[in-house]
């Protein structure tokens, strides 16, 4: 608990919606400061999904979608120790 500070919960549920709802273009892995990971997602939703008439950014939707619900149904001191001490960059 001594990891924990007051913004870190609201990032739990920020992150935990825009992963539901703009998951495809990687907006979760921006606001928990993951750059490489919203890049890599951003790009593949959108260059594949041009390629492939959108089947990528569906697949993209559907990985933010998992990892949104994964953020929201963590404790804040799971969240915390997961994403901000341990750097987990995916799932």
């Amino acid at each position: 608990m001594s990891n924990l500070n007051s913004s870190q919960p609201t990032k739990q549920l920020i992150a935990g919606y825009c992963g539901i709802i703009f998951g495809g273009i990687g907006a979760h892995k921006f606001i928990l400061g993951y750059a490489p990971e919203g890049f890599i997602m951003l790009v593949i939703a959108l260059v594949g999904g041009f390629f492939t008439y959108g089947i990528s950014l569906l697949i993209m939707q559907l990985v933010g979608l998992i990892e949104g619900m994964i953020y929201l149904n963590k404790s804040p001191e799971e969240f915390v120790n997961t994403y901000f001490v341990n750097k987990q960059g995916w799932f």
